[in-house]
């Protein structure tokens, strides 16, 4: 469990940025659930999910760089979720997926030649003796948007499949997991970008 508590390379807690940012957002939360609720919703809506301006560069990826900009897409808005868990001493790792997402992606298919998205980033956190997996991606001005119930986190249970927008049709299906990781394994990351 060690591993999931440590600073990383693109977990980089251990800037004052990012810290900073984890104890403002989780003040006033007494317990571990609590503290991940509060970190979720500081990162999901306080960043523009913006999958359209990927900065591929190690630096870009870190945590504390999201905090520069304040918009991202979910593969920075996961490790600046799982870096601020951390920093509030809660386990926190990283996985990934390859989704169909079907609303509002049709520049991003049209630059990418598919019609799915490789390494789409969620967070998980320790929580009560289990992992708990969340996606922070869609802040809650788009999923209005976009007729899409946002992802809510209670701190008990995952909050991670958005499958239906608010009219019953399909948004998204999940079609791979990658696993979990204790740091974002950049060198995979890339070469299935590619």
């Amino acid at each position: 469990m060690k591993e999931y508590l440590q600073p990383t390379e693109f977990l980089d807690f251990d800037q004052k940025s990012v810290s900073e940012f984890a104890e403002q957002s989780a003040a006033g939360a007494k317990t571990d659930a609590e503290k991940a609720v509060a970190l979720y919703y500081a990162v999901r809506d306080g960043f523009q999910y913006n999958p359209n301006i990927l900065d591929l560069r190690r630096t870009g990826l870190k945590a504390s760089d999201l905090l520069k900009r304040k918009r991202g897409y979910c593969v920075e808005k996961a490790v600046l979720l799982a870096a601020s868990a951390r920093a509030v001493n809660i386990p926190s790792r990283l996985s990934f997926y390859i989704v169909k997402n079907h609303i509002a992606t049709e520049k991003l298919e049209k630059l990418l030649r598919k019609d799915y998205l490789v390494f789409h980033g969620a967070a998980e956190m320790f929580l009560d003796g289990r992992w708990l997996k969340t996606t922070p991606a869609f802040n809650k001005r788009l999923c209005d948007f976009l007729n899409v119930e946002p992802l809510e986190f209670d701190g008990r249970a995952d909050s991670i499949f958005q499958e239906y927008d608010k009219s019953g049709n399909v948004f998204m299906k999940y079609l791979h997991d990658y696993g979990f990781f204790s740091d974002l394994p950049y060198d995979l990351y890339l070469e299935e970008l590619k």
